[in-house]
């Protein structure tokens, strides 16, 4: 072995000097044997993003406390509905609703009267609600007695209307109605109040509660009562002391209550009981369907005097009432051509048999064909034996019945021999009366 000397300053090498022992090098590793290092960390540079023995002493996550009792999620259903509630609160609350029915139902109920509470929103209801709720309550209730057929129309529009006088206020029973029905060839008109309406109402309802042998609204009978629904419509109206005000609701109610009660328990005769109404009769069962007719109407034009929205009655109602009303059109037009208001009969034939016809040709709700004899009110109408034609919709004609809308200006369609047309729509307008 070689040993040098190395000296320590710019000396001659004599003096400080340390000898260094040299070693021979071996041989060189291959590049794949040799150990890679990392590279030396400065004592002053930055530490290391993740030191290693920091991921090792983590501690771990404290465990959930205890659920909350119930009593404390109760109280807390409000400020969750408010999403006022720190996210913890918020999932102990929600599993709780997942498990508690009776926490879950609350819980919808402060969601939606949350949603009551936005500025954006009106909490006025929609003014068509009562009678939309009312249109389904009246077609779908079960009845409490088992109302004849023919009487459930005079049953449902009495309902209809006490309805729409529930909602009115006092001042609404003085509101101005305008009633109107013709007279001969002329539209005639009388001006009344809404309280006044019912009265009349009431009043001639008393013909049908007197054939019933119940009490007539107007006093017991002593023959001197005027024997037609003008006569005793003007009588109750003059009778009073002050003008009717809504007192008059209940006893008309009562009254419509009692007429379905009674016919209701009667039995199937009562139907062809006669209803005398002055220079005419009708059986029980076309009176109450009158009576029903009639309510409608008067229900429309208390609607209109205070603003509230009324629909035409049920289909297979109003169909029943026009059916009336073309029954009715074969005698009305006989008594105007003895009156001299018609053209006079062409063609007469044997009762019974077809004769000179009218179609009656009716649209929409409670639509259908009828044929009305022109020439006797004892002729059958036959489609074989039309000589003219009239179309109308169904409310429309009704409204021509009731004395609402002009001859002249009713039907949306007419074809064949016009004086036929005419007579029979004027006669349908005579059909009206107060």
């Amino acid at each position: 072995m070689r040993t040098d000397t190395v000296t320590g300053g710019g000396g001659d090498g004599r003096e400080g000097e340390q000898p260094v022992e040299r070693r021979i090098p071996g041989p060189r590793a291959a590049p794949d044997d040799r150990e890679v290092l990392p590279p030396a960390v400065s004592s002053a540079g930055p530490e290391p993003a993740w030191p290693p023995d920091t991921l090792l002493s983590a501690k771990p996550p404290d465990p959930p406390g205890p659920p909350l009792p119930h009593k404390v999620l109760t109280s807390l259903l409000g400020a969750w509905a408010l999403a006022a509630c720190s996210p913890e609160e918020t999932a102990a609350v929600e599993d709780h609703l997942t498990a508690c029915a009776p926490c879950a139902d609350e819980a919808l109920r402060l969601r939606d009267a949350v949603g009551l509470l936005h500025s954006d929103g009106t909490l006025d209801l929609d003014p068509t609600l009562r009678s939309r709720v009312m249109e389904g309550c009246l077609g779908r209730r079960p009845a409490r007695i088992p109302v004849p057929s023919w009487a459930a129309p005079y049953d449902a529009e009495t309902a209809r209307l006490d309805a729409l006088l529930r909602d009115i206020g006092d001042s609404e029973w003085h509101a101005p109605v305008r009633l109107k029905w013709f007279e001969r060839d002329r539209q005639v008109n009388r001006k009344t109040t809404v309280a006044g309406v019912i009265g009349h109402l009431m009043a001639v309802d008393g013909l049908v509660s007197k054939a019933l042998g119940l009490d007539d609204p107007l006093g017991k009978g002593d023959g001197a009562l005027p024997p037609t629904p003008t006569g005793r419509t003007e009588s109750y109206w003059s009778a009073a002391r002050r003008p009717p005000t809504r007192t008059v609701r209940e006893p008309w109610r009562d009254q419509s209550h009692s007429l379905v009660r009674t016919v209701s328990f009667a039995g199937r005769g009562v139907a062809e009981l006669s209803v005398p109404y002055g220079g005419f009769a009708l059986p029980l069962q076309d009176s109450l369907l009158e009576r029903a007719f009639e309510c409608w109407v008067h229900g429309g034009d208390i609607a209109d005097a205070v603003d509230y929205p009324y629909e035409p009655p049920a289909a297979a109602h109003l169909h029943r009432m026009i059916d009336l009303a073309a029954r009715l059109l074969p005698a009305t037009l006989a008594e105007r051509r003895r009156a001299g208001l018609a053209s006079p009969a062409r063609r007469l034939v044997t009762a019974g048999s077809p004769g000179r016809s009218l179609h009656l040709e009716v649209e929409g709700r409670g639509g259908g064909d009828w044929y009305i004899a022109l020439d006797s009110p004892a002729a059958l109408g036959s489609p074989d034996h039309t000589v003219a034609t009239v179309a109308l919709d169904g409310v429309e004609f009704c409204r021509l019945v009731a004395g609402h809308v002009p001859p002249i200006e009713a039907a949306a369609g007419q074809e064949g021999d016009r004086e036929a047309i005419s007579d029979v729509l004027f006669a349908a307008a005579s059909l009206s009366r107060l």
